[in-house]
């Protein structure tokens, strides 16, 4: 039996030794590489906080002191050593999730997984545990992965600031690119000499006595107050020169390090002093990603930040080339628009290689702009390069837009600002879970003034409407797309003179209009097959793609007036989705044809394929095509219009007690 099957809670922890945590560290990543090349997940990142991870469970006793992670698929350590050691089945359904998920384990607290936000909950957690007469419980939260470079987290870390008394300790896992471990003889001295440093600065005695110096120089008179002033500057220019503070000390927190964060005496010496102190405290920790598995290490884009199932040898993965992905089609036309504009700027959120403009990027390295995790930024600096006779394109996943939405309201879209925003992983995204799913885009953005939506079914129209998006200067664009592959092309029969394409009429050449399908996006599929079914049951149906979701084509309307049921298929949220916007139009030019919304309930929804999850919903072809047949034979609302000489059904409504 190996150590890490002995580790049951984190209380196990304390019964090892230095050299059995160091065989433990091995062992762990051992695991991660084996398990998580089997299933996918966020391997780099987590090869990174192995000993980060034991220090913090070794010094603090969670659950009864909290354990906030920023992001949380850094927690698959914390996950080991809380107990959750079978990992066959992460991020599948039914399996356990790649984030902290509070139905898993006590020790888990914060789910969603958008960075710079943990800070703020250390925030409200500390201050609740004072006022509740629970000021001794510590909260510890860890930071990496560049979300300090997230306003929130300033923010946050200036109100922690503020409190002398409240017991936080924020870890800053630094595994910036930049990091190389510097040696020497010199080196090692200093190294010492700053630990030994950090422990005179975090007993209580030195702040005592620091505070009854500064009272009495402060209060002496001129001479006394030159002084002060004096010495204080020379003590803070000494300890920059030793280790840099930067804006934490201007904060007015207490700065430990940077240490070694593979380093496991040197970690549980740092977190020890940090939990001595009894205030607010950073930790700053310089870590490798992918530490311990060389083809990480080798990895230029972002050493594993997150692979799919892959060869744990070789680190090559096992999935079949060739497959075309929505993010390789943005990519390639970005990069291609660029070429040919030179006003076009690409801007994102510490997400380059993920959203597809790293070859925009390489191209033009001065013309793509990474904000870091700072979407609110990025939408309103995207406003004044408008303002300024550039047209901006920002790319984004689809839930981070949520962040930035009063930005992209009261900048953007009231200034008329010719901004395109680009929203990759829109819809049902699978495995990464609630807090990833792009599922409110559409229902979000309903409400924005002016603005333009496009949500392309396939490779050819991502082209086509991302190159018409950068052609509009005087309003919001927006175009969303769905994760993974692409799929086959889906041409049309007819395009209309607003725009929308017909992809269908069935049964060709019928002059019956039933059912009039209105499919958004990558839907497309789902609803041609409904269609096909529907005519198996001897109803006629048109299948239309409005390309341009907003504003709502007239066409639309129109042929809603000349069937007896509307049914939109979205992948977004039904409550004020696409179906909802089309319903609005249809009874303001007075055409009361019954519509029907076919989409996502107002629901976290769990993690698992795509596939999974549709059919979990309800969103499958079989379903639809169920519900659609009950509507048109007035046996489940909203009812089809009846046909010449029928009586308009009743159906099942409950009578109202």
């Amino acid at each position: 039996m190996g150590l890490l099957e002995t580790i049951r809670n984190p209380q196990d922890l304390s019964k090892l030794s230095t050299r059995q945590l160091e065989s433990l560290a091995g062992e762990i990543r051992q695991f991660l590489i084996t398990n998580v090349a089997q299933t996918g997940g966020h391997l780099g990142p987590n090869l990174g906080v192995v000993e980060l991870t034991l220090g913090i469970h070794r010094v603090f006793d969670s659950p009864r002191d909290s354990i906030v992670f920023d992001t949380g698929h850094q927690s698959y350590v914390h996950k080991l050593v809380t107990g959750r050691q079978d990992f066959s089945t992460l991020r599948q359904e039914g399996g356990l999730s790649g984030y902290p998920e509070r139905s898993e384990s006590v020790h888990d607290i914060v789910e969603s997984s958008h960075a710079s936000s943990s800070l703020s909950w250390a925030d409200g957690i500390s201050r609740a545990r004072k006022l509740n007469g629970e000021g001794e419980r510590y909260v510890v939260a860890m930071v990496g992965d560049g979300a300090l470079t997230g306003g929130m987290a300033w923010e946050a870390v200036n109100n922690i600031a503020a409190d002398k008394d409240r017991r936080v300790v924020i870890v800053v896992n630094d595994n910036g690119r930049s990091y190389a471990p510097t040696i020497g003889g010199l080196a090692d001295q200093l190294a010492a000499l700053r630990s030994t440093i950090d422990k005179v600065r975090t007993h209580k005695a030195y702040e005592g006595t620091m505070d009854w110096w500064k009272d009495r120089l402060e209060n002496g008179g001129v001479f006394s107050q030159l002084a002060y002033k004096s010495l204080h500057a020379a003590k803070k220019g000494i300890k920059d020169w030793w280790a840099p503070q930067g804006l934490f000390e201007d904060l007015g927190m207490k700065y430990i390090g940077p240490i070694d964060g593979h380093d496991m005496a040197a970690v549980e010496e740092a977190l020890t002093q940090a939990r001595k102190y009894g205030g607010p405290v950073i930790v700053h920790a310089m870590t490798e990603k992918g530490r311990g598995y060389a083809p990480a290490r080798a990895h230029e884009a972002d050493q594993f930040h997150a692979v799919g199932v892959i060869d744990p040898e070789t680190g090559e993965p096992v999935d079949a080339g060739g497959v075309q992905s929505w993010t390789s089609v943005f990519a390639n036309e970005i990069a291609d628009i660029a070429d040919e504009r030179e006003d076009i700027v690409g801007i994102t959120g510490a997400m380059l290689i993920p959203v597809g403009l790293h070859k925009f990027a390489a191209n033009h390295p001065d013309r793509v702009i990474d904000v870091g995790i700072a979407e609110q930024h990025a939408l309103t600096s995207a406003a004044g390069m408008a303002y300024g006779g550039l047209h901006p394109v920002v790319a984004l996943y689809a839930t981070f837009l949520n962040r930035a939405f009063d930005q992209l309201l009261m900048d953007v879209a009231l200034h008329k600002a010719g901004v395109t925003v680009v929203l990759d992983r829109a819809g049902v995204t699978g495995p990464d879970g609630p807090s990833h799913h792009g599922m409110w885009d559409m229902a979000m953005l309903q409400i924005v003034p002016g603005l333009h939506l496009a949500a392309p079914r396939d490779a050819s129209r991502l082209k086509e409407e991302l190159r018409e998006a950068v052609a509009v200067d005087d309003a919001p664009t927006v175009i969303r797309f769905s994760k993974g592959s692409v799929g086959s092309e889906v041409e049309a029969i007819e395009r209309l003179k607003d725009g929308v394409d017909v992809l269908a009429r069935r049964p060709s050449g019928s002059t019956e209009n039933d059912v009039l399908i209105v499919s958004i996006g990558a839907m497309s599929e789902l609803a041609l097959e409904v269609s096909n079914r529907l005519g198996a049951q001897g109803i006629s149906s048109t299948v239309v793609d409005p390309r341009w979701v907003l504003p709502v084509a007239r066409s639309i309307i129109a042929m809603a007036a000349q069937h007896r049921i509307v049914i939109v298929i979205e992948d977004g949220v039904r409550a004020g989705g696409v179906g909802s916007r089309i319903r609005q139009e249809m009874r303001a030019e007075g055409v009361d044809t019954a519509l029907n919304e076919v989409g996502l309930p107002v629901e976290f929804l769990s993690h698992g394929t795509r596939s999974q999850v549709m059919e979990r919903v309800g969103l499958t072809a079989r379903q639809v095509t169920h519900d659609v047949v009950a509507q048109v034979l007035g046996t489940k609302v909203p009812f089809a219009r009846p046909l010449p000489g029928q009586e308009m059904p009743t159906g099942q409504i409950p009578k109202i007690q």
